[in-house]
């Protein structure tokens, strides 16, 4: 059950409407007003049914508390919902209410509904991811010069520009875009099988009558029912999981680039924003921990579909109710996640002065690996690396900064002048490939 006090913090507005209680009934009767029309065009049921049956399969006017509690004697909202659907269209015409939910059955209404709900909720997100990579796109292209320290295992290792770093957030998001794209071909598909996955009580028309459904639902048709064949379920909750995990990628980034002593990267700032109930000075990564938050439960909520997938044979005894709140709140996480990245990267602060200061900050050792390389071609891999290694060393136990050292050697005289040694140090020279991959993630949108 979505929280009024959490739900700000992780989840959004938008995304959460499509999966309330109202959402989720609503779905359902979109599907049995489809159901009605389809077999209205097959000649199954007459057309005089299906205005009535129409007009009635709107969810405000059900009552949510009602079925809910049908439902727990039920085992599922779909039993209780057909049957007070079919009282509504009784009570205005009592020939039509014959024909609700013709050949139907519960876990039909139930996937399709729910179907129906993750496309619109893909479309929404899909907008929105788009923003948040035009976004990126700006950034990348506009930090491309703005030099910091690459970190590995934490450390301090060779320089980079934010401008590659905001590419790799960019370069994994579309291919997560290209994942959410992916799924409208065909794990957004149509659910009708009847009791069993036969139609056997709508006899020969049950094939007219699916493709007549899937073209009013504009939706896939399967080349069977998947009652219990859950990959496609599976497959939508992984690709929301990845994009929540790349959120998640995203937002420890920054983080780290916020902590006290780094302090390049700052989230924006705003009244009432990331303060402490302790300390005045505090500025926390509030959109950044939602996004990890996220990307820290959503993988266990992906493990549950997994686990749900051994559904035995046409209709499963409790693996598919495993579902029905878990692949939601997979959802409404990742889009929450996406609305705080949005927030976060929209107006993401930059210290710039800061991130140049700390390509030097340590004595010059992020260009020991240019040094080593430029070495190498004249005294070998080995040798060149074994004696920038030394004179690292000596640095760091000397508080000295590593070009001092490195110009007292004679093997480095040998091969580098002053004007080479200082040109190796210099803190645009030696950032690789780092425009031609920005170049190559921009081209690859």
């Amino acid at each position: 059950m979505t929280s009024r006090l959490l739900a700000p913090l992780f989840g959004d507005p938008d995304i959460d409407a499509l999966f309330d209680d109202r959402a989720r009934v609503q779905g359902m009767l979109d599907f049995e007003a489809a159901l009605a029309r389809a077999e209205a065009r097959c000649g199954v049921i007459p057309d005089s049914a299906v205005s009535a049956i129409t007009d009635a399969c709107v969810a405000d006017a059900f009552d949510l508390e009602a079925l809910g509690a049908a439902t727990a004697l039920s085992g599922n909202p779909a039993i209780p919902l057909v049957k007070a659907l079919t009282a509504r269209v009784k009570a205005t015409d009592d020939d039509a209410s014959r024909w609700v939910h013709w050949g139907g059955t519960s876990q039909d209404v139930i996937d399709t509904g729910t179907v129906l709900q993750l496309r619109a909720a893909l479309d929404a997100i899909a907008s929105k991811l788009d923003v948040l990579c035009a976004t990126l796109r700006t950034l990348a292209q506009a930090e491309r010069q703005t030099g910091l320290p690459g970190r590995t295992l934490l450390q301090q290792a060779v320089p980079v520009t934010f401008g590659l770093k905001a590419a790799g957030w960019l370069d994994t998001l579309q291919r997560a875009r290209k994942r959410l794209y992916a799924l409208r071909e065909d794990a957004l598909a149509l659910q009708f099988g009847g009791a069993a996955g036969t139609l056997a009580s709508l006899q020969e028309r049950g094939l007219d009558v699916a493709l007549a459904l899937a073209d009013e639902l504009k939706l896939p048709l399967p080349a069977l029912p998947w009652h219990t064949a859950r990959d496609r379920i599976v497959e939508v909750g992984t690709a929301f999981a990845l994009l929540a995990g790349v959120l998640g990628k995203i937002g420890t980034d920054i983080v780290l680039l916020m902590q006290s002593e780094v302090g390049e990267a700052f989230e924006p700032s705003g009244a009432g924003k990331g303060g402490s109930s302790a300390m005045p000075h505090k500025r926390n990564p509030v959109g950044c921990v939602a996004a990890i938050a996220a990307a820290t439960r959503v993988p266990g909520l992906v493990s549950t579909l997994f686990a749900a997938m051994n559904q035995p044979h046409e209709r499963a005894p409790g693996q598919w109710h495993a579902e029905w709140e878990t692949l939601p709140e997979i959802i409404r996480l990742t889009a929450g996640s996406l609305a705080q990245m949005r927030i976060v990267l929209d107006g993401v602060e930059l210290d710039r002065a800061r991130m140049a200061a700390h390509l030097d900050s340590f004595g010059g050792l992020l260009y020991a690996e240019a040094v080593s390389v430029t070495l190498a071609g004249t005294l070998g891999k080995a040798t060149a690396h074994a004696l920038v290694e030394s004179a690292a060393k000596r640095a760091v136990t000397e508080g000295r900064h590593l070009r001092q050292v490195l110009a007292e050697d004679a093997q480095v005289n040998a091969v580098l002048d002053a004007d080479a040694l200082d040109a190796l140090f210099a803190a645009d020279s030696w950032r690789g490939m780092a425009n031609t991959w920005i170049d190559r993630v921009l081209a690859a949108d």
